[in-house]
């Protein structure tokens, strides 16, 4: 077979070209040393890529939210760390007013102290983050999250929600602390109350503090189902305790109910739970025969009733305001009465609806009713309206069962005992210590929820160090697969150039010589 000048010239001109071009590739790569340029060069090493990528991006987004819940953990551990300072500087106050030694005035001093400490406690607890935000709102950012209200209570206007972020496959993390668990869920130490039923007149011989709750386990396992209970003093050393049965519960009482009228120590009744303080005051000529004089006083003690505070919304109709709240029925109440709030809508000037907050488009009433007067009654609760209602007027009703207790009440609560002055009377020394001694427990107890509050920070500052250590190592494989993938080894690409550049100057050599073939040249 008989290959022409032509053939051969054609042949080896492609056979350049394509060395050429192999060249130039290869020279291409040795610069770059990436492999996969488009999925047409590896199609499979191209899907896996862009997986990684879709990796990395989101192993960049787990970085950037961690820096942010770092950033807003450390401002919040800051402030409260400040204010279990300031709580702590106001359970000192607490503990000195208790001195037998403080008079009225060193009282009233503390107390001046005490309401520094409750402005300042209102102002950190409504910190703004550096957007601007407060940091204990919950979602409501914009929402100041603690307000005070006309008679002196505080109340919480944020929610209960926390703001997550991911910061690893199938893991999130909370950037912030809601008011609501730091500040809300204090245990109320200071639930209960008495009042005197015997004699119809004070004659100031018997005083009985309204209680303490000492331990709340047995407060709630057994208290609760056996109020309201009476005591009854049967002599100037003996009490009983009956539960609203009418049964006999003394022997429930510490020392089964004795306590002695001269020693101040013994003085103290824990029943169920509570701490009674007793203070028995025997006037002139008692002494003869004590029992008599103590004989035949009785108190009603049960746990502070619920109470209720309602708000206005801002866009009703009309001016009218709900002024008051009080449980009317107490079967209906505990039957129906939302546990998390209430809504009271007007219909019209007299027909109502009460709905469990929050109020949705798909709300059902829970109970209807009609105004008696100046009295809408829903579920058991009694509310006096002062002016007329419009259609569609509605009232935020939030329920404060008193077994917890915000710091801040805390805190104003004993401000107000402490400059209440006393002026030497007994019965009112026995009432300020009482009031001293509810506010330590209750501020013990805010100290303790703080602290869980502290804890709970912490605790995620440590999850973000263990989780930053698992991204990186992630971070560090997602690079180098990428790289196992996309990426040539420079050394079997040099190896490839030099081999390819050899072909090609073997090429060059042929292609000349053919070139100048011609009727009297031969190769």
């Amino acid at each position: 077979m008989r290959i022409s000048t032509g053939q051969f010239y054609e042949s080896s001109a492609a056979n350049y070209q394509r060395n050429f071009a192999n060249v130039v590739k290869s020279s291409e790569e040795a610069s770059s040393l990436v492999r996969v340029n488009t999925a047409a060069d590896d199609p499979v090493g191209a899907s896996r890529l862009l997986q990684l990528g879709q990796q990395a991006s989101m192993l960049d987004q787990y970085s950037s939210n961690m820096t942010t819940i770092k950033a807003t953990l450390g401002q919040t551990e800051a402030v409260m760390t400040s204010i279990g300072n300031v709580l702590q500087r106001a359970k000192e106050l607490a503990l000195g007013a208790g001195n037998a030694g403080y008079t009225d005035a060193d009282r009233q001093a503390n107390s001046s102290e005490l309401g520094q400490i409750e402005e300042q406690l209102l102002s950190l607890m409504n910190t703004k983050d550096e957007n601007g935000k407060y940091i204990f709102s919950g979602s409501k950012g914009d929402v100041a999250p603690f307000s005070r209200n006309t008679d002196g209570t505080y109340s919480y206007n944020g929610d209960q929600v926390t703001l997550d972020l991911p910061i690893g496959d199938n893991q999130s993390m909370a950037t912030n602390s809601t008011g609501w668990d730091v500040f809300q869920q204090a245990i109320n130490t200071n639930r209960t109350e008495t009042s005197l039923t015997a004699p119809g007149v004070d004659d100031g011989r018997v005083s009985l503090s309204n209680g303490q709750v000492s331990s709340d386990v047995t407060y709630n396992a057994k208290f609760r189902s056996g109020e309201p209970y009476t005591v009854s003093f049967l002599s100037s050393t003996q009490l009983k305790i009956t539960d609203a049965a009418g049964t006999d519960v003394t022997a429930e009482a510490s020392q089964n109910g004795v306590f002695s009228s001269s020693n101040a120590n013994s003085q103290t009744v824990s029943f169920r739970g509570v701490d009674l303080k007793l203070n028995i005051n025997l006037k002139s000529g008692d002494s003869a025969n004590p029992d008599a004089a103590i004989a035949g006083h009785s108190f009603t003690f049960g746990a502070k009733p619920d109470t209720f505070t309602t708000s206005r919304s801002p866009g009703n109709p009309s001016a009218a305001l709900v002024t008051g709240a009080a449980v009317t029925n107490a079967t209906d109440y505990n039957a129906s009465f939302p546990n998390g709030g209430a809504i009271l809508k007007f219909t019209s000037a007299t027909d109502f609806d009460l709905y469990a907050a929050p109020l949705t488009a798909d709300s059902k009433p829970v109970s209807t009713g009609t105004v008696a007067g100046t009295t809408a009654t829903a579920s058991g609760v009694s509310f006096t309206v002062a002016g007329t209602p419009g259609a569609g007027d509605q009232f935020s009703v939030s329920v404060n069962t008193h077994k917890t207790q915000n710091i801040l009440d805390t805190v104003s609560q004993l401000k107000t005992a402490l400059a209440t002055p006393t002026n030497n009377n007994p019965v009112a020394i026995q009432k300020m210590n009482a009031a001293v001694t509810a506010g330590i427990g209750n501020l013990t107890s805010g100290i303790d929820q703080l602290a869980i509050g502290v804890s709970s920070v912490g605790g995620r500052g440590a999850s973000l160090v263990t989780q930053t250590d698992i991204n990186q190592s992630m971070v560090l494989a997602n690079t180098q697969t990428q790289s196992a993938i996309r990426d040539y080894d420079a050394a079997d690409v040099m190896t490839r150039l030099t081999l390819q550049q050899t072909m090609l100057q073997a090429s060059q050599l042929a292609f000349s010589k053919i070139a100048q073939l011609g009727l009297f040249n031969t190769v």
